[in-house]
């Protein structure tokens, strides 16, 4: 299966078509979830949650080297190639400048998973921090960081004790971060949520199995209420980043986001 359908970062170790019997030599888990498609080309049915789990979990041990990741059940399991674009964007706009050493970077919302730090730290070798409201999250994430032993050093996990927060509470006195980053839920409801979960579904072409029931989406494509959505969407909680990140401009060399909407961009020229 080609992945460049977005044109993934030329540095992107995910341009290419998965290397299926690479990744089952790494993750045997994965063997029952491949086959072999109407185009005669390998591939897995991305609607099926553990499917994907287990290519992720193939994915950090064949190019990551990242062993024992887990996640917890209906938390959400996020696509590798498109988690590693944008570390590889981020490093571009430090390369800017002559890149300094000991780069420093901030996850906001590291989720359980704790993929960006994860995919940050055997890039480039970079110090990160990881924060989230979730008590659940910080547990699986610290987990996550801690289980391979060239990630120990390299990633902490913080836990938001105020929802109301973004950066204070987090960054300390005395601290410089490089850059943040921030894949914020960009839903704003819940029914927003399963509405968009039934539009992914139907483009995977996934017509004899159309998980019309919220039970069936949660089982499929996970995800918790502070990671799909909030009140006023990403257009909201992006606008209270840019708000808050003022008290730390001095603190921080970039702050960045992810934008999943484009009409999140409109909103923002007219503010």
């Amino acid at each position: 299966m080609k992945l460049n359908t977005f044109n993934l970062h030329p540095n992107n170790l995910h341009n290419q078509s998965y290397n299926f019997d690479s990744l089952i030599n790494s993750n045997p888990d994965l063997a029952p979830f491949v086959f072999t498609n109407e185009h005669g080309t390998r591939t897995i049915n991305f609607s099926l949650n553990e499917a994907v789990l287990q290519l992720n979990k193939a994915l950090l041990k064949l190019h990551y080297k990242v062993s024992d990741w887990e996640i917890p059940p209906h938390y959400l399991c996020p696509p590798i190639p498109g988690r590693a674009d944008y570390i590889h964007y981020i490093y571009d706009l430090l390369s800017e400048d002559d890149i300094p050493e000991n780069i420093k970077g901030l996850d906001i919302g590291v989720g359980a998973n704790c993929i960006y730090p994860i995919l940050a730290a055997q890039l480039f070798q970079w110090n990160m921090v990881g924060t989230d409201i979730d008590e659940n999250a910080i547990v699986s994430a610290k987990k996550n960081a801690t289980t391979t032993e060239s990630l120990k050093s390299l990633i902490e996990i913080r836990h938001q004790k105020n929802n109301a927060n973004i950066f204070e509470g987090i960054i300390q006195k005395g601290e410089y971060y490089h850059f943040t980053m921030c894949n914020p839920p960009f839903h704003t409801s819940e029914e927003d949520a399963s509405k968009g979960t039934l539009r992914k579904l139907r483009n995977l072409d996934n017509e004899d199995q159309p998980y019309q029931t919220k039970k069936e989406i949660v089982l499929n494509f996970g995800g918790q209420a502070n990671e799909l959505w909030c009140n006023g969407g990403e257009a909201l909680f992006i606008k209270r980043m840019i708000k808050q990140s003022v008290i730390f401009k001095n603190q921080v060399g970039w702050f960045t986001t992810l934008v999943s909407k484009k009409k999140t961009f409109r909103k923002s020229e007219s503010n």
